[in-house]
């Protein structure tokens, strides 16, 4: 009987141990496991903090650019001296704005002239400014915002309107800056530049003296699909890009889809793109007896060019151009007189589907 008491004696030493073992275990597994969370919490705090700051100052001006831009009306800054922290950045930091005749009122120095100087520059003038008040006086001049180099941005863009220049910006960057193209861009780029900053440096340039304004045309592939250096000029302060919706071209007629079609970023299309695009003839047509009607500068006529579509899909004539507001018709073999009689009607409904039904 003492043998048997012994035994439940023992296993009941040998349970209370496991038990304690199983409790240590768990607060021992807890306490791991609470540490390594708050290890990853910590973690990702220092990860959110660090990128914080990149985040906000993406929205500034980058340091190339400020030590390229040429300071002028509208521009504001905030100046960092060391000596005067109260009277500039105490308790928050304070912005200065450029006024309409290129000064800036500062305290301890009064108005100077800020316009025309980069940031270095004007810097350097401070220095000189304040050499009465500070033994050596230390000055940091940051650009807070952009205002005095407007460029105005129209036409077939996505953010039409007026972008302030950052530094150096070249055409290509600035139709960036405006979102890029819209669909129905077409296929130049228009650039017109007040005569006080001089001509614009490309082959097709035209001065107005009537209005001191020189004025030039780029293709737009020309910049974009393969960006060519020298149309892809520098863009100054006061200019204005503008950029034309597509033209259209239109066939009419014995086709199987009538209608007006843009031309996108091509200056022509060919009467056989044409075609395609209106998806062929229809059986009544008659080919040979096709005719492109162009537009007279100067009239409200139209000159008619004859075109046998027969020979050119036979590969027995060349093919011929459509430029923007060209008419294809194709009449169809027993209603040529009707056909160009309602010409007119055709044409109105096609562009107005082109324009407004899309």
């Amino acid at each position: 009987m003492n043998r048997n008491i012994h035994l439940n004696c023992l296993q009941k030493r040998m349970l209370t141990n496991r038990y304690l073992l199983f409790v240590l275990g768990f607060f021992f597994g807890s306490a791991i496991y609470c540490g390594a969370s708050n290890a990853q919490e910590l973690a990702d705090s220092k990860v959110s903090q660090s990128q914080k700051p990149e985040a906000e100052s993406a929205k500034l001006p980058t340091p190339s650019e400020q030590a390229d831009y040429v300071l002028g009306p509208g521009d504001q800054i905030s100046l960092i001296i060391p000596g005067l922290e109260d009277q500039y950045s105490s308790p928050t930091e304070k912005v200065f704005r450029i006024d309409a005749s290129g000064d800036v009122s500062l305290p301890q120095i009064g108005r100077i002239h800020a316009a025309g100087l980069n940031t270095a520059g004007l810097e350097r003038e401070l220095q000189v400014c304040l050499k009465p008040v500070l033994r050596d006086p230390q000055v940091v001049v940051n650009i807070v915002s952009f205002g005095s180099q407007p460029v105005s941005v129209l036409g077939a863009v996505k953010n039409p309107g007026i972008i302030q220049l950052q530094g150096r910006k070249t055409l290509f960057e600035v139709l960036s800056m405006a979102g890029g193209l819209q669909p129905e861009a077409g296929y130049i780029v228009e650039v017109t530049r007040p005569s006080h900053n001089g001509s614009i440096p490309l082959a097709t340039t035209q001065t107005d003296p009537s209005v001191h304004v020189s004025i030039a045309s780029v293709k737009l592939k020309d910049i974009i699909n393969v960006p060519n250096v020298r149309e892809n000029i520098q863009i100054l302060a006061g200019d204005t890009i503008s950029v034309p919706k597509a033209g259209v071209v239109y066939v009419v007629g014995s086709v199987t889809k009538p209608g007006g079609y843009p031309l996108n970023e091509n200056e022509s299309l060919s009467a056989l793109q044409v075609l395609s695009l209106a998806e062929g003839l229809q059986r009544t047509a008659a080919a040979s007896k096709a005719r492109i009607l162009r537009t007279v500068p100067g009239s409200s006529n139209r000159a008619e060019i004859r075109v046998d579509l027969n020979r050119l899909m036979t590969g027995k004539a060349g093919d011929v151009q459509l430029t923007a507001g060209d008419i294809l018709f194709v009449p169809g073999s027993k209603a040529k007189n009707a056909g160009l009689r309602t010409i007119d009607a055709i044409v109105n409904a096609a562009t107005y589907a082109t324009v407004y039904g899309r």
